[in-house]
């Protein structure tokens, strides 16, 4: 009843057979402003989007390695994410993959979706019965889109942002297309969630590892404002994914500076800390590793007891003398 009201609310007509097609429990809202978009070098393929509504990452977003990413927004139909998927991986350009799912919809005036695959080949589309201000724009490599915003600049905004920002992470892009887009006046209801997605440009065969940033805000006051800490945060853990694999290849100098590259971008994250300092154990550099230990204990006396915990499992190998100085 409450998706009837909003039809009438908006001055949309429908038949009862079609509207049936339209509007289903799997399906829903997400008025919104969204990018999709391709490094040419790497070849990665992203979706980032913002929406005052509830979760939007888990609904818009849609993306697999070697193949493409799609947006699908608006009144959703969420099946143009796997199906617009379907389509690349079996020889379709994204415009020809999104065509053929839009001649097949007959709710496709109220849809708004995007599609990029992974040669670059780009469209995106806007039905006509999409709340104003509504639109898309699409450039080399990317495509924007919005609908329900409060002006008529978002489109033009994130069109800027991105090409602006050539040379940086595809996923810093992205990010920098939503600000822009948020400043220049976002969604007329306000904001609430936000996502990143980046696939691989090619697949590994290992769908585990080709999903290379996935970061949901579901709700937040500010979504963007910790989608930007979470990247953040993501970074700094590739430095302390990069600080473990030198530290296994006996690479102390690299290996201590990726986690104090990670520490100085989240100097109170204990975690980051407390690894370094057990890896410093581990190299023979027992009184720098008490040092690091002894701030972290302070603030919560838990990790002492993991300290504790690590002989056993092999990932501490210091003498007892060096481990009760690592537990003091």
């Amino acid at each position: 009843m409450r998706l009837i009201f909003l039809l009438l609310l908006n001055g949309f007509v429908f038949n009862q057979n079609v509207s049936a097609q339209y509007f289903k429990k799997d399906a829903g809202l997400a008025h919104t402003f969204s990018i999709v978009a391709r490094d040419p070098v790497t070849g990665e393929m992203a979706v980032g989007v913002q929406s005052h509504w509830f979760s939007v990452g888990t609904a818009v977003s849609w993306g697999e390695a070697g193949v493409g990413v799609v947006a699908t927004q608006s009144f959703i139909n969420k099946s143009y994410g796997p199906k617009g998927l379907a389509l690349m991986k079996n020889g379709k350009t994204a415009p020809e993959a999104l065509s053929e799912l839009l001649a097949a919809d007959e709710g496709r005036e109220v849809r708004q979706v995007a599609m990029i695959d992974v040669k670059g080949n780009v469209n995106s589309f806007t039905g006509k019965n999409c709340i104003d201000h509504a639109g898309n724009l699409v450039g080399k490599n990317y495509s924007v889109q919005s609908n329900m915003m409060l002006g008529d600049k978002v489109n033009a905004a994130m069109s800027k942002a991105f090409e602006g920002s050539e040379g940086k992470p595809l996923a810093e892009r992205v990010l920098l297309a939503l600000k822009a887009a948020q400043a220049a006046g976002g969604d007329i209801r306000g904001k609430q969630s936000a996502a990143i997605l980046v696939v691989a440009g090619k697949t590994t065969g290992q769908p585990w590892n080709d999903r290379l940033i996935d970061l949901r805000v579901d709700d937040h006051s500010a979504p963007l404002d910790e989608l930007d800490r979470l990247l953040r945060l993501f970074r700094a853990y590739e430095h302390m994914d990069k600080g473990d694999l030198a530290t296994e290849k006996n690479d102390m100098k690299g290996a201590m500076e990726e986690y104090g590259a990670a520490m100085k971008m989240f100097p109170e994250n204990l975690e980051m800390k407390y690894w370094t300092a057990i890896t410093l154990a581990n190299n023979g550099k027992v009184k720098e590793a008490s040092d690091m230990l002894r701030s972290i204990y302070m603030k919560d006396a838990n990790w002492r007891e993991l300290t504790k915990r690590l002989p056993k499992v092999n990932l501490l190998n210091v003498s007892e003398t060096d481990l009760q100085k690592l537990l003091k």
